[in-house]
């Protein structure tokens, strides 16, 4: 059966175009080693099950054989070294990238993309657990996903990970060093990752897909020297060349302050791919010019967060133009809108940037963000208040910036009983969600059924998506914050 199943995930990687035929007798010997065989017999390929599936029979295997423990960070461990068998090394890789980017940089990415999942590294079968819809709103649809794909780790390897001897080998999750390593307890494998070599304003950088993707082609472009995350003019510049670069793909960064900054502060990197955001699709809310700038369209975004948009044909144009606006906000303050610029020496204000070319213009959008703390607020002001927390508690990053939810896994079994609540089947219902849920009873008692009521409380999660938006907008979207954002905008003249 072990034999048969080795053939049939060969014949597979064959067909997707991972490895030749002429790889075939190599890679099987690779594999056998792996495994502790010494021996093949030939036998039937022919399998229905995708690579992922035979992948599994074979890691059940090896811990049948004792090869490894049946416990999930050797499972993944050794289910990356299998894949690896089937991987071609960096140099190659980036050879065929930059082969298939002379044709176009479109062929470049989709061929780098297809090789990631093709590879398990992208894990498109835990992929595709997640629960995935649209919202709409006055803004666009919002995307909502309540995220499955990342299994809980095993009591036994939570254990093993606190004796662990700590390591500072990759330094983190996101350098370099990553690429090939083996892993172990604690932190993913990573013998099948592949990264490819890019020049940003003549530095190295890398592009990588993340493994547990959240929209199409979404990847990750990363500093190869480990370094703290930055928002300056540089950033902006590198933002922009790389969309110079990859103009189907947009790109942004987090911002560079905890609390609003929703990432790996400790590694410079940003974040991108091939997906209209409904923030991308946001009309203009109002124009105006920059007299210093006069190559630069800006304006206001209808979006909930307050979002400044600039337009011109020329990247270093929109670069000053950035720079200008993120030096004036780090030292903006006005308190009748509760915006301090510092607290002592502490600095609140910062900007979550994202970098597009649209319709023959690059556009750089600067969302202004603000994270000081408050006691009312002790989470931050400017991010999820407690009445949306039992939806959406954490930081408020770049990919929730644009309008994409990414909600905790709880919410899957919390949301089922939420909607027997209203249907009066159950009276138990989390604490944290039982005002909501009453209220969602109580106002739609008269049109629920057992075939809408999932659309229906669908549709109130996402309200409470955009209410966590509405809450990380600096300026609100009422008389008071439009007047506040308008005092800024005249500020920078």
């Amino acid at each position: 059966m072990i034999n048969q199943r080795i053939q049939q995930l060969i014949n597979q990687a064959i067909a997707v175009k991972l490895i030749s035929q002429d790889d075939e007798i190599y890679v099987r010997n690779q594999i056998l080693s792996l495994l502790k065989l010494v021996e093949f017999t030939e036998c039937d390929g022919e399998s229905n099950l995708e690579i992922p599936d035979l992948l599994e029979q074979i890691v059940d295997y090896a811990c049948e054989q004792g090869i490894i423990e049946d416990i999930f960070d050797e499972k993944e461990i050794f289910s990356s070294k299998i894949m690896n068998c089937f991987m071609a090394r960096p140099s190659t890789v980036n050879q065929i990238f930059y082969e298939n980017y002379k044709q176009s940089p479109k062929a470049a990415t989709e061929f780098f993309y297809e090789l990631s999942k093709n590879s398990n590294y992208i894990q498109m079968k835990r992929i595709r657990n997640n629960i995935e819809y649209k919202v709409s709103t006055d803004y666009g649809e919002l995307d909502i996903t309540i995220n499955l794909s990342k299994p809980e780790k095993d009591p036994r390897s939570i254990e093993l990970e606190r004796a662990m001897v700590k390591t500072n080998y990759p330094k983190c999750l996101l350098c370099v060093e990553n690429e090939g390593y083996e892993g172990r307890v604690g932190h993913p494998a990573r013998s099948n990752h592949r990264m490819i070599r890019l020049n940003l304003v003549e530095e190295n950088w890398l592009l990588q897909y993340s493994p547990y993707v959240y929209y199409n082609e979404h990847c990750i472009v990363l500093s190869e020297e480990h370094r703290d995350m930055k928002i300056t003019s540089a950033a902006f510049r590198r933002l922009l060349t790389f969309v110079q670069q990859f103009p189907h793909y947009f790109v942004g960064s987090n911002a560079d302050l905890p609390i609003v900054g929703g990432s790996i502060l400790s590694h410079d990197h940003y974040q991108g791919g091939h997906y209209d955001f409904a923030m991308a699709k946001a009309e203009d809310d109002w124009t105006f010019e920059l007299d210093r700038f006069p190559n630069v369209q800006g304006s206001v975004v209808k979006w909930p967060m307050s979002v400044i948009r600039l337009r011109s044909a020329e990247i270093e144009s929109l670069v000053e133009a950035g720079d200008h606006i993120l030096s004036a906000w780090r030292h903006y303050s006005d308190e009748s809108v509760g915006i301090h610029a510092k607290t002592g020496e502490t600095p609140h204000n910062t900007i979550t940037p994202i970098a597009r070319k649209n319709q023959g213009l690059y556009e750089l959008d600067l969302v202004l963000r603000n994270n000081r703390t408050s006691e009312e607020h002790p989470l931050g002001i400017f991010h999820p208040h407690q009445d949306v927390h039992h939806i959406k508690k954490e930081n408020i990053g770049l990919i929730e910036v644009m309008g994409l939810a990414v909600l905790p896994a709880r919410l899957k079994a919390e949301l089922a009983e939420v909607e027997k609540f209203i249907l009066g089947k159950t009276e138990s219902v989390a604490d944290y969600h039982l005002e909501w849920a009453k209220s969602l009873k109580e106002s739609y008692q008269s049109v629920v059924t057992s075939s809408n009521v999932e659309a229906l409380v669908r549709e109130e999660t996402g309200k409470k998506f955009l209410k966590v938006l509405e809450d990380a907008g600096v300026f609100k979207r009422n008389e008071e914050g439009k007047a506040g954002f308008n005092r800024f905008i005249l500020a920078l003249s």
